[in-house]
């Protein structure tokens, strides 16, 4: 190859064309600052081949090489992390201030307030017992009560299913972007060619993708160059795998199974009700033949709702474990009612035995699931353990991962702790009430809770009786009176009497051995001349005979409290609660004072009242599954709920307030990098523009060259 003009156009024409590329990448960086996701671009440029030739070596000029993106991928996977967690907690400190807006007492017209008004009003009507306005007062402020209690649990369960409907949207939105993730690994394993024609706007869009991908869960990502790029939850679940993708479902309540390696079990099981808890069930002992039984030889099983972490207890702190029992026998667990069926039929048994081992999963609630194929479904919802740890092989950040926290771990706690609330105030009235004298006695008294089985003993988990766990054994008094006279039946009244009842010689009630019709018949021996005792649906009715009436006495056994006989609510939860229209239709069932030792009820009696007025300061068992049973006063329980809903806000602020530093401070890392500084821009494009000019008066230069050459005559 020899050198002239013509070697010299040729290099002023590739040195025109890189500074022309430098100045179009210019412009695009300039045109692209206000862009989101755009990374700085810039070209490289690089030695055309050299010539060895006398005098010495020569170039040919330069070759634009490639257009490359300024982008630090270590910066971008720790921004990923720091950002998933900002967003978490972002969102729980947006959620859990409605939730302070809710419980704000500020306004006096809380539940605190409303607690408040309903034991003073029973200080009131101590001082008057037989003043109708002071018994009204009291109805009165009990319906308030009630009101407010359901008020809060109706705006409570409305967050949880306003945050279903945003956790559906959220699930298909991180649905399009894996695909639309996946999708962008196609277009890239097409179009890049890595050192010859970068997809820089496809990897740009990739990354922007990716950011939003974060901004609903955790996200960690693998790239292995072009389109072999993966991304999968912290916990390991592959969301993107090049050009294929997976997919997430938000959907209803179900059950699953674990067995063991050699287990027989060939049935599922089966669940009633719905509650913000994941329950784990495990075999402790495989039972006898069958396993599913009616009987004492039934498998036995422990509960957790925590995931295995912590298991359901009782009172004394020992671990608690169930009866594996058919339909027919179905146990209450907390908020469910479990029980075991065939795999085709709920209400047959399986036939074959469990393994000890054996684990059931139980979501009562829409979970979110990850879903690899048609038959593999794996539920990701969050999970916090009791211990205040998160189950890692969950997803952990993000909006989707804080929506899902905030219904079950947050608000279902807080439903939780104003249910047990409610429990406890329906129980210690009603226990105190059930006990009492009005102004009147009873001619037919209907009791309010029922069973779903009366042959079952009330204190088994099977017995469907609400107070059931809190009988204890003990006695019961009932007073018998003549309805003309009203003089007390000093022959008939006294304790109900258990002693005729299988097994005999227990004179007193055992909830671990009667049952409802055990009860009735106890009634029947004891007063049957006097009152005639039934079962109506499943519920126990007491009806004096002509000419008699009867009252209710002292009852250490909790009875009448449990079987809502006497007493002052209906129901045990928000949902459910209410007056018992027995006294709001009679004020003279409201119960303000006793039955003496000598039958007596004096109009001027108080003792109920005052002991319903002391009820505000008294110590009380209070019981939830995450904090177990606690002792202090209804009042000072109610406070501490509004204190842990701020003490959470506070925390739940601060972890976002941290996590949104560290996530800046990596944002502010990656634009130091691909972001785009005008300053720089205009002076490059000064300098490419000068460049331009430059490759164009060499081409000029050759092109006079040629043309003196061109003129010269032979």
């Amino acid at each position: 190859m020899s050198f002239g003009a013509n070697s010299i156009l040729d290099m002023g024409r590739w040195a025109l064309f890189a500074s022309q590329v430098q100045l179009q990448v210019t412009g695009e960086n300039i045109s692209n600052i206000n862009t989101e996701g755009y990374s700085r671009r810039s070209v490289v440029l690089e030695e055309a081949p050299y010539i060895d030739y006398s005098p010495g070596q020569l170039g040919t000029g330069v070759k634009a090489k490639e257009v490359v993106r300024h982008f630090d991928k270590m910066v971008e996977e720790l921004y990923l992390g720091q950002s998933t967690m900002r967003d978490k907690w972002g969102t729980l400190y947006e959620q859990l201030r409605s939730v302070e807006s809710l419980l704000n007492e500020s306004t006096g017209t809380g539940v605190s307030d409303s607690l408040s008004q309903f034991f003073n009003s029973w200080n009131e009507v101590s001082q008057r017992p037989d003043n109708y306005g002071a018994r009204q007062s009291v109805i009165n402020n009990a319906a308030t009560l009630v009101s407010t209690l359901k008020q809060v649990d109706t705006d409570l369960s409305l967050m949880q299913q306003r945050i279903n409907v945003a956790v559906d949207a959220q699930v298909s939105e991180a649905n399009k972007l894996m695909q639309e993730i996946a999708d962008l690994n196609n277009e890239i394993q097409v179009h890049d060619i890595p050192g010859q024609n970068n997809a820089n706007s496809l990897y740009d869009e990739r990354a922007r993708k990716v950011r939003e991908l974060s901004e609903l869960l955790d996200v960690k990502t693998i790239d292995n160059g072009g389109g072999n790029f993966t991304v999968m939850t912290k916990a390991g679940h592959t969301l993107v795998d090049g050009e294929s993708h997976f997919s997430l479902e938000f959907n209803a309540a179900h059950s699953t199974k674990d067995l063991r390696s050699g287990s027989q079990f060939d049935g599922e099981i089966y669940f009633d009700g719905n509650d913000d808890f994941e329950y784990t069930v495990e075999i402790v002992d495989a039972g006898s033949p069958g396993g599913v039984r009616s009987d004492a030889g039934a498998a036995m099983y422990r509960v957790s709702l925590d995931g295995g972490v912590t298991w359901v207890t009782n009172e004394d702190g020992s671990e608690k474990h169930f009866s594996a029992r058919p339909y027919d026998n179905r146990v209450n667990v907390e908020g469910l009612q479990i029980w075991f069926g065939s795999a085709t039929d709920s209400k047959t048994s399986p036939t074959q035995n469990f393994s000890e081992g054996d684990r059931f999963v139980i979501s009562p609630h829409q979970g979110l699931y990850w879903v690899e194929n048609t038959s593999h479904k794996e539920e990701i919802t969050p999970q916090l353990h009791f211990n205040g740890e998160e189950n890692d092989r969950r997803i952990t950040g993000g909006s989707l991962g804080a929506l899902i926290t905030f219904r079950d771990n947050y608000v279902g706690r807080y439903r939780e702790k104003m249910e047990a609330l409610t429990e406890t105030v329906v129980w210690e009235t009603n226990r105190r009430h059930s006990q009492g004298a009005g102004l009147q006695t009873f001619v037919v008294e209907d009791g309010t809770y029922g069973v779903d089985s009366a042959s079952r003993a009330l204190g088994s988990d099977s017995t469907g009786l609400v107070f059931g766990n809190r009988l204890q054994s003990g006695s019961s008094k009932l007073y018998i009176y003549n309805a003309n006279t009203g003089l007390v039946m000093s022959n008939a009244s006294g304790m109900l009497d258990f002693s005729g009842i299988v097994p005999p010689g227990l004179t007193n009630f055992n909830p671990e051995i009667h049952s409802l019709n055990d009860v009735r018949q106890a009634y029947e021996d004891t007063f049957g001349t006097y009152v005639n005792a039934t079962i109506v649906n499943n519920k126990l009715r007491l009806e004096a005979r002509d000419g008699y009436s009867f009252a209710f006495g002292d009852d250490t056994a909790g009875l009448n409290a449990a079987l809502g006989l006497n007493t002052f609510f209906r129901g045990s939860k928000p949902t459910d609660l209410n007056v018992n229209e027995k006294v709001t239709g009679d004020l003279d069932y409201l119960a303000t004072g006793h039955v003496n030792g000598a039958g007596e009820m004096n109009s001027d009696d108080n003792t109920v009242a005052l002991a319903m007025y002391a009820l505000r300061e008294l110590s009380v068992s209070i019981s939830t599954v995450v904090e177990g049973t606690t002792s202090q006063s209804i009042q000072d329980y109610y406070n501490g709920i509004v204190g842990n809903v701020g003490t959470d806000t506070n925390r739940v602020k601060f972890n976002r307030d941290f996590y949104e530093s560290l996530s800046k401070d990596l944002n502010e890392r990656q634009q130091q990098v691909s972001g785009i500084n005008l300053d720089e821009e205009m002076s490059n494009l000064i300098r490419y523009q000068h460049s331009y000019t430059a490759a164009a008066k060499l081409i000029t230069t050759a092109d006079q060259m040629l043309q003196t050459i061109l003129s010269l005559k032979p």
